[in-house]
């Protein structure tokens, strides 16, 4: 079963949103965090280590993760979505998108 970790910048929109369209896919286990010191579930080193799938929102945050967290993603599957920081939560073209582009990651 696939652990499929997402990541954005404060874990409010992106990142959530994903966390939520996904986690109702049998067979696929899903959490979120934020690299950013505010965010509502800050990124640790065991969520990493627990994940088989890291997909980040931007290039900035593969970026981030790649200088913070160097030493644990070593076998981790990272892949950079590309979708800015312009949705509200659970925002249909939000959802839409985040099907489109992880979708194939999963199989």
């Amino acid at each position: 079963m696939p652990r499929v970790l997402f990541i954005c910048s404060r874990n409010r929109l992106r990142s959530p949103t994903a966390e939520h369209v996904f986690s109702t896919v049998p067979g696929i286990e899903t959490d979120s965090a934020g690299l950013a010191p505010d965010a509502d579930c800050p990124l640790s080193a065991d969520q990493i280590e627990w994940a088989d799938i890291i997909c980040v929102m931007e290039k900035r945050h593969r970026t981030q993760l790649a200088q913070r967290f160097k030493r644990h993603l070593s076998g981790k599957k990272v892949v950079c979505l590309d979708i800015p920081d312009n949705y509200q939560f659970m925002q249909p073209e939000l959802v839409a998108l985040l099907e489109k582009r992880v979708s194939g990651h999963l199989r």
